[in-house]
């Protein structure tokens, strides 16, 4: 998959694609219907197939104080774009002039003059432009003026009657339901970063710890996790399960909220790598102790029931972005 920038760096061969537009935040199964559907066009047509984002989510732009709430930041949204198989992904930097482009001066200067796109394909709520006054209607408009052809995919809705929406997979995430939030993604939901250090008390409770900061991540319900971890090496991911807490750490004195993940049967250092945590079953909520003691005695209890709950889940040996996951 090619990545674009700038309108610059599309060279010819590109030109003319079937572009699917939205941004995508969490590639659930709504949206993939929407990309799919672009790539399905675009092996009619003979021509690329691809995908226009939006960096920073225009949510983050117009109100930057407001609490973290991206389900996948851009590495992690392109890497689950590119397991769908597209040629090509566009990210539209999204700051003051472009929020202020109209949404004809949408059509005009980006998907015309800039894309020269062949189709454009959106959901059936997509709306653009200063002030969101482009829709479905008004792309309808152009493509039958001759500008370009144009595919609104109606809403996608779970066999549960659930509509798939970045909203209702956050709301799952807060309510402590990762296994819901995963079937309306159709893959788990993970959070990825780079090995922080700790103060490494888990190392001399016998169950050393991996943390990693959320930052702009939507943050889950503060609890224990049973996850499968996967640890960048080169290339590929190796993956191992493992149990997870995010909270605060109340009985260790508190502080910011950080996901601390240990894994099981692994014993490499991991500070400074790059680690994907998929929260793959709920646990229990976070709570304080009395004292150490009794921290360990729950965290030996939680880490057996978490191997029983990742045993029976059915697991590729090395997983690619998006693992299969059931219908609700």
């Amino acid at each position: 998959m090619r990545l674009i920038r700038h309108c610059g760096e599309l060279t010819s061969d590109l030109s003319g694609a079937v572009v699917a537009l939205g941004n995508f935040d969490g590639v659930h199964r709504g949206h993939q219907a929407v990309i799919l559907a672009a790539k399905r066009i675009a092996t009619e047509l003979g021509a690329p197939h691809g995908v226009m984002t939006f960096e920073p989510h225009p949510r983050a732009f117009f109100n930057p104080a407001q609490a973290s709430f991206r389900l996948t930041p851009f590495r992690v949204k392109s890497r689950l774009i590119e397991a769908l198989g597209i040629d090509l992904l566009f990210q539209q930097h999204f700051d003051a002039d472009f929020a202020n482009l109209s949404a004809q001066a949408f059509i005009d200067e980006v998907l015309g003059h800039c894309l020269n796109v062949r189709h454009v394909v959106v959901g059936y709520d997509y709306v653009f432009g200063k002030g969101r006054q482009g829709t479905g209607a008004l792309l309808q408009k152009m493509a039958d003026e001759g500008r370009f052809g144009f595919t609104s995919v109606p809403p996608e809705v779970a066999p549960s009657g659930e509509t798939y929406s970045s909203t209702a997979v956050r709301t799952h995430l807060v309510e402590a339901r990762p296994a819901d939030a995963a079937r309306l993604l159709g893959h788990y939901w993970e959070i990825e970063g780079r090995v922080e250090h700790g103060d490494a008390r888990g190392r001399t409770i016998g169950f050393p710890t991996a943390n990693l900061h959320l930052g702009e991540y939507q943050p889950p319900a503060a609890g224990v996790y049973a996850v499968r971890a996967g640890i960048d090496k080169g290339a590929t991911t190796l993956w191992r399960d493992g149990i997870a807490n995010f909270g605060h750490r109340p009985t260790v004195g508190g502080g910011p909220p950080v996901l601390e993940v240990h894994l099981f049967d692994h014993s490499e250092d991991l500070y400074g790598r790059h680690l994907r945590v998929a929260l793959v079953d709920f646990i229990r909520p976070e709570r304080r102790f009395d004292g150490l003691d009794s921290l360990k005695a729950q965290i030996a209890a939680d880490a057996l029931q978490a191997r029983a709950m990742l045993a029976l889940r059915h697991f590729p040996e090395s997983p690619g972005p998006l693992v299969p996951v059931a219908e609700p």
